[in-house]
């Protein structure tokens, strides 16, 4: 199918966001400036009074913990993992993670999220959600090697890869999610980055997000989270590193050395109160830094324009520095560098050759005037609720606010049937 979109204000790779008009065939963008009138469009949609940004992608997120929004709030992590959230996601059934992984698709097609890397159970059912909605994904079985279904959990990953790397006609990535190193023990995390290997896959692990598992780390390995992972081997496997937040010089030094791609989460490590990650300094480093919600219980939503105003504010008031991480810098975090840090190539900016994810958000409202600098005002002003139009792989999400692959109100009802069940 050939879609074109004409008067849009794109926000385009050098920066700025410019009038232009983009010519789509099937999955990629073919065409970036004044339509060519031999481009006979299936579909053409009329953007003036629109802005067209690369769909966002959040970089690290637990889809289906949509269900515990609000369960456990104002705890610490540690607390908050091994006093609320494991103990009711022990309840969680494969019903629960699909109805879950829905809700979680409503939210971010309607906020202009069109790539997600998620990490949680079940993930079968969430590559379910993606094939349904037309979402793109990059899908991890998150596996806690201590825990008594350690070694079920690393079937279910190498499983996961098997059926559906791949899948939704390329939009599903499979990558090994072995949680953390102090859930996963070294002999474990070498028999992980072993398979990954095997199967060229990538890893996405959480790593250096609190001070004490940094200290903990550096007390019974004599390494950061880092320095252990490359002794592991899971570094050589290329790496998607949620946090990233208690990185010293070293470790950054690591990143760079075996291309590190860090999911930055600001919302999240402010709300547990986790820490600062050094993200002017890594980025300066030449690290790939995308951004992510992480999970909607620890955050509590995955509203990834949200992350980009957050990533823009909370590194100039911690530098001290008003430039620290510039609008068009932030949403690049949430574009271009994501698509990186995730690992799916040819995404994340609207030029010619590039997938074709593209979301329009609506200008005409107030918190749109005046239009002195539109870049600024999606960072600054706008609402992702402002999201009109949501374009995946060339197909049409969301068009003028109407969802068109998922059937919102059945997926409400049925989150809230499973959040009573799992929480009684």
């Amino acid at each position: 199918m050939k879609t074109l979109i004409r008067n849009a204000n794109a926000f385009l790779p050098s920066g700025k966001a410019e009038p232009v008009d983009i010519a789509i065939d099937g999955n990629k963008i073919v065409k970036v400036g004044k339509a060519d009138e031999s481009f006979k469009a299936d579909v053409t949609i009329e953007a003036k009074g629109k802005m067209a940004v690369p769909g966002f992608v959040n970089a690290h997120t637990h889809a289906s913990m949509t269900l515990l929004r609000s369960y456990a709030d104002d705890m610490n992590l540690m607390d908050w993992l091994q006093n609320k959230i494991w103990p009711i996601e022990a309840k969680m059934k494969k019903n629960d993670i699909y109805w879950g992984a829905m809700l979680a698709g409503v939210e971010m097609i309607r906020t202009g999220t069109t790539t997600f890397a998620d990490m949680y159970g079940d993930m079968d059912k969430v590559a379910e959600m993606s094939i349904e909605s037309g979402m793109r994904s990059v899908l991890s079985r998150g596996i806690i090697g201590v825990a008594p279904n350690g070694e079920q959990a690393f079937e279910e990953n190498k499983a996961l890869f098997r059926d559906y790397n791949g899948a939704g006609d390329g939009r599903v990535t499979v990558m090994y999610g072995p949680h953390a190193p102090y859930t996963c023990p070294p002999d474990f995390l070498r028999r992980v980055a072993e398979q990954a290997k095997l199967d060229k896959a990538e890893v996405h692990i959480h790593l250096s997000e609190t001070k004490g598992e940094v200290a903990d780390c550096l007390r019974d390995h004599k390494v950061t989270p880092f320095g252990l992972m490359e002794e592991t081997g899971i570094l050589s496997c290329g790496v998607l590193a949620a946090h990233s937040v208690h990185v010293n010089d070293d470790d950054i030094a690591l990143m760079k050395k075996y291309d590190v791609r860090v999911a930055h989460n600001p919302g999240s490590n402010m709300k547990l109160a986790s820490g600062v990650a050094p993200v002017p300094k890594m980025l300066k480093a030449g690290v790939t830094v995308g951004l992510g919600t992480d999970g909607a219980s620890s955050n509590n939503n995955l509203d990834m324009l949200e992350e980009v105003r957050l990533a823009a504010l909370l590194h100039k008031v911690n530098e001290l520095d008003p430039l620290a991480v510039p609008a068009a810098e932030a949403l690049r975090m949430a574009t271009v560098y994501g698509a990186k840090a995730v690992g799916v190539k040819n995404l994340g900016e609207i030029k010619e050759g590039e997938l074709a994810d593209i979301v329009l958000f609506d200008m005409s409202g107030a918190e749109w005037c005046p239009q002195f600098d539109l870049v600024s005002l999606l960072v600054y002003s706008a609402s992702a609720h402002d999201v009109d139009t949501v374009i995946v792989d060339g197909k049409i999400l969301m068009e003028k606010k109407e969802l068109k692959t998922l059937d919102e109100e059945k997926i409400l009802f049925e989150a809230r049937e499973a959040a009573k069940r799992i929480s009684a």
